[in-house]
This record gives structure tokens, C-alpha cells and sequence, in this order.
């Protein structure tokens, strides 16, 4: 017998929504029922993109209908927490763009209302599910790096300007997001400065650093004020080095087989090895679609996700440290 399709809402239809509504209404087995908004004319646009789609101004009439299993919330920031609660009381699978939420203690609260309900809930931290950082945390894995030792990441543009948010949970979301897999660990240490030139209290360019219990460290350049369009990640390990560029057509994962080896006639003394530089393949599949097959599959099956609730609260504790640093270094 064949299953059932999964019904699916989207809520939230400015920059992002339509591109999930795109890709839940392209995947097997599953069905989007509902799009919601409170802009009316966006309604008409993804009505006449959809066709047999429901449209509705309130989620209400979403978390009223029986028939929908879940949830997809691509809503601001602000309410991400607030509608989350809102789709698990109503025991709907809920799929949160992110943060998931704005302080830890709001995450932990969606946190035990999934529990209670006993209903999936799953971050869109996109880049986890894109295939060359997938790749690189299988090299990181198979230990062709060595001892991981420190990574960094720059994510710059002369992007859109936020009133309600700065460049750190605009943009450190994600990059915090593929630190803290590739780590395995959360940090001990975190320090962050910034600096506000278009809008005052928002910074435009932060930099943040991060110390972890191995030893790890890692700093993130995050900038909508930047002559440069940069994606990118690089990681140095005690034995090769490897960088994720997202920029790159065809070239995203690089690896370096570039560290010191010791003297073999000597005690203490290294020399630099420089060797072959390679490029291994990398999936061109779509991370968004990626991203929400695995959020059905996770519904239909129960598994957890591997962006689930618990890894958007340690990304919002890690974003939360930050941004008490950011504060610090103001006074």
C-alpha cells in the first residue's frame, strides 16, 4: 500500500518561504497544502505558482486544519520561537528557519514543547546539508587532516542591510552552524568585536572568535559591508590542510597536502612539506532540497533530524556568548 503524502505548510513568504514551498512541492511523497502570509499579494503570487494550494493572512487556519502534518516557518526571527510553540502545541511536525530562536531560553522552551508533543522538530542551518560541507566533515572524520587545530570562516558582501538583526545572527548562524559539526564540541571561550557604520546598535562587520576544550580554535569574519562576495571555510589540521568555497563552481572541497614534518636528522627542528594540491567531487544536488527531503523523511520515520532542536539551541548558546562579548567589547 502506497503511504500517504505528507502535508505541508509554509509560513512566511519574503525572501525565503517561496524557495521552500518550491522544493516541498517538488518531493515525492510529499504534499504542500497551505501557504501563509500576511502580505496578500504574496499570497496571490504563490497561489498562481502553486496551483490547488490554500492560502491564508492567519496561521490559525493552518494549525485548524487536521489533514497538515507540518509546519515549515520561514517567518522573522522574532517569531520564530513564539510560532514554533504555537505548531508543536497544535502536535505538528515544525521546520524553523534560523536561529531558532533569539536566547537559549527561549530555544529550550520549543525544545520541551517538541518533546511534549512528540513531534519532529528540525533548524534550517541550510550549509549542514549542503554536500561539500558534508564532504568535508567526512575528511575531517577519516583523519586524512590529522588533529584538527583551527578553522576559520568569511561570509561577506555588500549585502542587504538588517534593521532587525546585525551581521553576527544574520549571518554567524550559519557559519556557527558548520563550526560546531565539524568541532564535535562547543566552545569554552568566546570573544567577539564589531563595529556599526550604516545603523546605529547593528553592526555590519563582526569578528568572532571561539576556543574549544581540545584546543580547537576557530574565528568568523561576518560582513554585509564588504567589497568581496566570499563563502568560505578553511580548515588546518596537523596534517593536511582543506578549504569549502562555496563560490566555486566546480572547485568547492580543496585539499593541501601542506603542514611541517619533522627533521628526520634531527630533534625538535621542522621543515615545511608543500605537496600536492587535490580537488575531490562534489554533489551538485540543491542543499535546500537536500535539506527538506531529509525534514519528510524524518517525519515519516521519527528519526532525528541532524539539524534537530538541540542543535539550533547550541547554535543560539553559541550566537547568545557572542553577542555578550559583542556587548562587552562596546564599553
Amino acid at each position: 500500500m502506497r503511504a500517504s503524502p505528507v502535508r505541508v505548510a509554509v509560513a512566511g513568504l519574503g525572501y525565503w518561504g517561496p524557495n521552500l514551498a518550491r522544493n516541498f512541492a517538488a518531493i515525492p511523497g510529499c504534499e504542500l497544502a497551505w501557504c501563509c502570509d500576511e502580505d496578500e499579494t504574496r499570497l496571490e503570487r504563490i497561489a498562481a505558482q502553486h496551483r490547488g494550494v490554500e492560502v491564508t493572512t492567519t496561521l490559525t487556519s493552518i494549525l485548524e486544519d487536521d489533514s497538515v502534518d507540518a509546519v515549515a516557518l520561514a517567518t522573522p526571527v522574532a517569531t520564530h520561537a513564539q510560532l514554533a510553540l504555537q505548531v508543536l502545541e497544535a502536535r505538528k511536525h515544525c521546520f524553523v528557519e534560523k536561529p531558532l530562536a533569539r536566547s537559549s531560553a527561549e530555544a529550550e522552551i520549543v525544545l520541551q514543547a517538541a518533546e511534549r508533543a512528540g513531534r519532529t522538530l528540525m533548524v534550517g542551518h541550510l550549509l549542514e546539508y549542503h554536500p561539500g560541507v558534508r564532504l568535508l566533515k567526512e575528511i575531517l572524520r577519516s583523519g586524512e587532516l590529522g588533529q584538527l587545530r583551527y578553522i576559520y570562516g568569511n561570509r561577506l558582501n555588500l549585502g542587504q542591510l538588517r534593521s532587525e538583526e546585525n551581521a553576527l545572527w544574520s549571518l554567524g548562524a550559519h557559519d556557527v552552524s558548520v563550526v560546531l559539526a565539524l568541532a564535535g564540541e562547543e566552545p569554552t571561550d568566546l570573544a567577539a568585536h564589531g563595529e556599526c557604520y550604516m545603523q546605529q546598535g547593528i553592526e555590519d562587520v563582526v569578528f568572532a572568535f571561539m576556543r574549544f576544550p581540545s584546543g580547537l580554535a576557530a574565528h568568523l569574519h561576518l560582513s554585509w559591508l564588504d567589497p568581496h562576495k566570499e563563502r568560505r571555510f578553511t580548515v588546518v589540521g596537523s596534517k593536511r590542510m582543506a578549504t569549502f568555497d562555496d563560490m566555486e563552481l566546480e572547485r568547492k572541497i580543496t585539499i593541501y597536502d601542506k603542514g611541517f614534518d619533522e627533521k628526520a636528522d634531527s630533534y625538535g627542528e621542522y621543515i615545511t612539506r608543500s605537496g600536492e594540491i587535490r580537488c575531490p567531487r562534489v554533489s551538485n544536488e540543491e542543499p535546500l532540497r537536500l535539506e527538506c527531503e531529509h525534514f519528510i523523511a524524518c517525519v515519516r520515520t521519527g528519526s532525528p533530524p541532524l539539524s534537530d532542536g538541540a542543535s539550533g539551541l547550541r547554535v543560539v548558546r553559541v550566537l547568545e556568548g557572542l553577542q555578550r562579548a559583542l556587548d562587552r567589547s562596546r564599553q
